[in-house]
């Protein structure tokens, strides 16, 4: 009786199987966008909808500290005005400085054309506004973008008191 419990156990040792583990490839992404901004005139792409009522340290900043803005702006091919719109940019920015223009941002780009139409990429990063050159954290994504990590370099094209233009060259590794 022993034998055949132990000739038993040894078969079934033997002939279990199990798979292999098989991880999803890493993908790295690239993408060059322009994100178009309008500011306080018809169609404003961005608006406040809180403002705290303190004094300004900043007596140079148009935007005081703690004013929370919406925003829904396009995303665009280029820098041109009627330049091919590939998606949006929705969610929310904080003035967070209170000596500079820094903003905390948490804004979903969706793309809705082309390779990536449906797919998102999710910023939750400080954005030092006023420099010319930045870098935001990119820290999640759905659709093509599941599990996306990775950061966004931001440079400012054309500013004035009604419009923003940033260029965007954003590098994700997700699967």
């Amino acid at each position: 009786m022993r034998g055949t419990l132990m000739l038993i156990w040894i078969l079934i040792v033997c002939l279990s199987l199990s798979r292999p583990y098989h991880p999803k490839p890493v993908k790295v992404t690239h993408l060059h966008f322009f994100f178009h901004e309008t500011l306080g005139r018809e169609n404003p792409t961005a608006v406040v909808i809180a403002q705290a009522n303190i004094p300004s340290n900043d007596n140079n900043s148009s935007v005081p500290f703690a004013t929370l803005y919406a925003l829904d702006d396009p995303l665009k091919i280029g820098p041109e005005h009627d330049s091919e719109v590939i998606g949006n940019a929705q969610g929310l920015a904080v003035l967070a400085g209170t000596n500079t223009t820094d903003a905390v941002m948490y804004v979903d780009f969706a793309f809705t054309t082309g390779k990536f139409n449906g797919s998102s990429l999710s910023i939750f990063s400080r954005n030092p506004i006023r420099e010319v050159e930045r870098e935001v954290a990119v820290i999640g994504g759905r659709g093509q973008f599941k599990m996306a990590t990775g950061f966004a370099l931001l440079k400012a094209y054309f500013i004035n008191s009604t419009n923003v233009i940033n260029e965007y060259n954003v590098t994700v590794i997700h699967y």
